[in-house]
């Protein structure tokens, strides 16, 4: 392996494209522009202990040795977002193996249990690690995160140091403090992404819901109802204090947000670790990005003037680019 440079750099080859100025431009682009890149892909179910599933979606060589890249999507995303599809075509071109995680009830079907998934389940990415190390003992293996993935990703890396079962890993767009990007979310521009997050968080409540009376599973219904009325749901304070902190074992949204935030895990981790982030982050305030002493040895963060959420857009008009799909795959390469 080769060695880490310096915890924080700004010196990439990133060049924003001229013609998406700002970082709303940026962060847009992709999900509303972008042609979908088409991929044959093999989905398996993963049977989790507590009877409910996590879908998988592979791409790419069989070959048991093939190194292998594991891909978290993030908020209200899926294994079919723009960025997830542009990476594994880009690994498959390269000889590498990858599969693309959906988190529980994204994948096109509701999940079975009340619970969901949120910004801190490390031990539903626990569980597809031990499955894929299983399933591929020979193949090395990575994983990349974005957002709340990038989040899930770094918990996970701090909690189990040595023992993550990965080579290596990548962090895109990460919300490192969770309250705080709860209120930058909600200020300007971005109360336009926090409006759309809140439509597909709530609808997917909503989805449980109908879901456990048709099927007449009272007591899942029931535990749904005690969260009480689903409207008025305006902000991430609002949904996480009444929806994802009862739902999950958390007191309120303050500890959910104190025990899930990945700043808080970055000392410990221990495979090397790349931090991809922009300034301009329509969700991330700067000061909720850690400093150069916060990370481990093992951790380089590339710090982006522009580049927006899970953007980085470079290129023309006519053939526009994206950054992370081959920044991401030079570094796995480097860590091999």
């Amino acid at each position: 392996m080769k060695p880490i440079h310096a915890p924080v750099t700004r010196r990439t080859s990133f060049q924003p494209a001229w013609w998406l100025p700002g970082p709303h431009l940026q962060t847009l682009w992709s999900p509303f522009c972008r042609t979908p890149p088409h991929l044959s892909r093999r989905r398996e179910r993963l049977w989790l202990e507590d009877g409910d599933f996590l879908d998988l979606d592979w791409h790419g060589p069989h070959e048991a040795d093939a190194p292998l890249v594991l891909v978290l999507h993030g908020l209200t995303g899926s294994s079919s977002s723009l960025y997830v599809l542009g990476l594994q075509r880009e690994l498959d071109a390269r000889g590498w193996a990858s599969v693309a995680i959906n988190w529980r009830g994204c994948s096109g079907e509701p999940n079975l249990l009340p619970r969901g998934y949120h910004s801190g389940v490390s031990e539903d990415l626990a569980t597809a690690i031990r499955h894929l190390k299983a399933t591929r003992p020979l193949a090395p293996l990575y994983a990349v995160g974005y957002s709340l993935g990038g989040n899930v990703l770094l918990k996970h890396l701090g909690e189990t140091g040595d023992d993550c079962g990965l080579q290596g890993a990548v962090a895109v767009s990460v919300p490192y403090r969770l309250d705080q990007c709860a209120d930058r979310i909600g200020l300007g521009f971005s109360r336009v992404y926090q409006a759309h997050f809140m439509r597909e968080m709530v609808a997917y409540v909503k989805n449980k819901r109908t879901l456990f009376s048709h099927q007449g599973q009272p007591e899942h219904l029931s535990t749904i109802e005690r969260l009480g009325s689903l409207d008025n749901l305006r902000t991430f304070w609002d949904f996480d204090g009444r929806i994802t902190a009862p739902l999950h074992g958390f007191s309120d949204a303050h500890d959910y947000y104190r025990r899930a935030s990945s700043r808080y895990y970055l000392g410990g981790i221990r495979v090397p670790t790349l931090l991809i982030q922009s300034s301009d982050d329509p969700f991330v305030f700067r000061h909720s990005l850690p400093e150069a002493h916060e990370l481990s040895a093992s951790t380089r963060m590339e710090l982006h003037a522009h580049g927006g959420h899970v953007g980085f857009v470079e290129g023309s008009p006519q053939k526009p680019a994206y950054y992370l799909e081959r920044r991401i795959p030079d570094w796995l390469e480097v860590c091999r």
